[in-house]
C-alpha cells in the first residue's frame, strides 16, 4: 500500500519597504520543520523618484510569484508611529503594490501585526531586528544570520503564517 504524499504548502513572507524590501518563502506540511525555499531582499536606488521604486517592487515581485508560484502571500500590517506617520504613508505605497500583485497572480493575502510576528517568533511582541535576526537563525537552522534584517523579518512573517495554515 503506497503513502498519498502530503501537500506542502508555499508561504511568501514580505516585509515591505521603499528601500529594501525583504521576502522569504517556505513550504510547510504538517507538524514538520518548515523549509525555506527562497529568501532575499529587493534593493530600490533610495535617490529614485517615488514612481520607480514603486515600480521595481511589482516587477521584482510579480518576478518571483512566477518562480515561486506561493499558495498564500503573508505581508506585515501597516502601523503607525506618532512621532513618524510619514513612515506608514510612505510603506502604504510598497504595501499597495505588493497586495495588487497578489491580487493579479490570483494569490489570497494574509496581512499580520509586526507585534504578532514578534511574539509567534521569540515570545517578545517587542524583539529588536537583531533578536528577530537570531531567532530566525535558530529557527530555520541556518549557519549564518539572515542578512539584511528585512530578511529575516520576511521569513518570520512566513513562518507565523504558516503556523496558522496547517
Amino acid at each position: 500500500m503506497q503513502k498519498s504524499a502530503v501537500r506542502k504548502i508555499r508561504v511568501l513572507g514580505i516585509d515591505p519597504g521603499l528601500n529594501i524590501t525583504g521576502y522569504g518563502a517556505i513550504a510547510v506540511c504538517g507538524s514538520g520543520d518548515p523549509e525555506i525555499i527562497e529568501a532575499g531582499a529587493f534593493r530600490m536606488d533610495p535617490k529614485a523618484p517615488l514612481a520607480e521604486r514603486i515600480s521595481q517592487i511589482y516587477d521584482d515581485l510579480t518576478e518571483l510569484l512566477a518562480e515561486v508560484k506561493p499558495d498564500v502571500i503573508a505581508v506585515e500590517q501597516l502601523y503607525s508611529h506618532y512621532k513618524h506617520p510619514r513612515t506608514s504613508i510612505l510603506m502604504g505605497h510598497a504595501r499597495g503594490v505588493i497586495l495588487l500583485a497578489a491580487e493579479q497572480a490570483g494569490i489570497s493575502v494574509q496581512s499580520l501585526a509586526a507585534t504578532k510576528v514578534k511574539k509567534s517568533i521569540t515570545g517578545n511582541g517587542m524583539a529588536t531586528k537583531r533578536q528577530m535576526q537570531l531567532a530566525i537563525q535558530s529557527v530555520c537552522k541556518l549557519t549564518e544570520i539572515p542578512e539584511p534584517p528585512d530578511v529575516a523579518d520576511a521569513l518570520a512573517i512566513a513562518l507565523c503564517a504558516g503556523r496558522t495554515i496547517k
